[in-house]
């Protein structure tokens, strides 16, 4: 175990030389990444709600904010880099735990008693499910195992955001040639909430957009802010502390209001909340990632390693959950099939603190198995490299 630790010290060492491209946004990152699984961790209504309003709009901004105008002009090329970063992982993952949902009920870590917060349940795929699943997994990004991977369609929601925001600027330059990326994508953040809008008032779907598009409308919203930001970004006032302690202050209050986040039942109050909180939120991490990444220590160099391994934590997180959910009924002396709980143990959530266990373990766990796995991974690839050289060197 000493090494182990010893080992992971060292990578998270690492994530500081050479720097990330950009380290602040690695660290606003590996913040978000960090709340989200707080968020799941159910820490209380209040705490909940505050992360809703901004932790999933920042995934969206810091996607927007590394989008490369030279994507334009080779736009193929960036659409195959999106499924290789993201459909494919998506199936990847999604066919694993497609494959092991019936396994864990057999060793009762999945269970038709215990349920998520809403008291839904799980139930065994009949052969004919898995592979209705399979199929959804493969053509809508969609079927993927609700308990086990509910965070899944974030994949599909980025890779949709990204393509389609890729499309309305090709569009746009086309209609309006030689427009700018900061008044197109203005154009696209008024377009986006204006569909929002409209899908609100006319109760309308987009049928071929799992879940009905309304996330993907506000990934292309927020995707376009990260473009707008990073354009005018150097051009910005610095926020103080003062603007610091306002915001938090606004986002307690939107919370106590009960605002809502990117649900999926939005309403005319969304589309008037959503933008300025999300916005508001990424700025107020973007100010912590400035004030975090001037110095060099231990705090920096776990959040950059966070952030640059959040695909990790989403894919993993809820798995790590069922670790902590072991101490838990230990604790309090709980029946072991509330281990199937969706997605951590509801019974005592308000009034402990095992949701900061819950955080922790979520976000520690897949982290530290991504650091195992590259290490063993490397090695093979050294040994085989060594060997491939000792063979030639016996030939020759």
């Amino acid at each position: 175990m000493a090494k182990f630790g010893h080992q992971m010290e060292n990578s998270i060492a690492s994530a500081n030389t050479p720097r990330p491209r950009d380290a602040v946004m690695s660290i606003v990152k590996g913040m978000a990444i960090i709340l989200m699984v707080a968020g799941h961790a159910e820490g209380g209504d209040m705490l909940v709600r505050f992360i809703y309003l901004f932790h999933m709009p920042v995934f969206f901004i810091a996607a927007g904010y590394f989008f490369s105008q030279s994507s334009l002009d080779d736009p193929w090329r960036f659409c195959m880099k999106r499924v290789r970063g993201l459909y494919f992982p998506f199936v990847k993952w999604a066919l694993l735990f497609l494959v092991l949902h019936n396994i864990l009920f057999y060793f009762g870590i999945l269970n038709e008693t215990y349920g998520n917060w809403k008291g839904g349940v799980t139930h065994p795929y009949t052969l004919h499910s898995f592979f209705q699943r399979l199929v959804h997994i493969i053509f809508s990004m969609a079927g993927y195992d609700e308990f086990m991977a509910g965070a899944f369609w974030f994949f599909r929601a980025l890779l949709i955001t990204s393509v389609g925001y890729l499309l309305l600027r090709l569009l746009l330059r086309r209609l309006f040639p030689g427009i700018g990326a900061v008044r197109a994508s203005l154009v696209i953040c008024a377009a986006a909430l204006a569909f929002a809008l409209f899908k609100i008032g006319c109760g309308m779907r987009i049928v071929t957009v799992v879940q009905g598009g309304i996330r993907e409308t506000w990934g292309i919203f927020f995707f376009s802010f990260g473009v707008i930001f990073r354009a005018l970004e150097s051009r910005l006032p610095c926020m103080s502390w003062w603007h610091a302690i306002a915001v938090v202050a606004f986002l307690i209050a939107g919370a106590w209001l009960e605002w809502t986040g990117m649900t999926l039942t939005p309403t005319v109050l969304t589309v008037a909340t959503l933008p300025v909180t999300g916005i508001l939120g990424f700025m107020l991490l973007r100010w912590l990632g400035r004030h975090i990444d001037n110095r060099d220590n231990l705090l920096r160099r776990m959040l950059v390693t966070a952030g640059e391994m959040t695909m990790c934590v989403f894919v993993f997180h809820i798995s790590a959950f069922k670790l902590v959910s072991l101490v838990k009924i230990w604790w309090y002396g709980l029946d072991f099939g509330q281990i199937g709980c969706h997605m951590v143990i509801h019974d005592h959530a308000s009034s402990d603190f095992f949701w900061v266990a819950y955080t922790v373990v979520g976000v520690a766990v897949p982290i530290a198995w991504k650091m195992a796995y590259d290490r063993v991974a490397s090695e093979v690839r050294l040994r085989r490299m060594q060997n491939a050289i000792s063979k030639v060197t016996e030939n020759g």
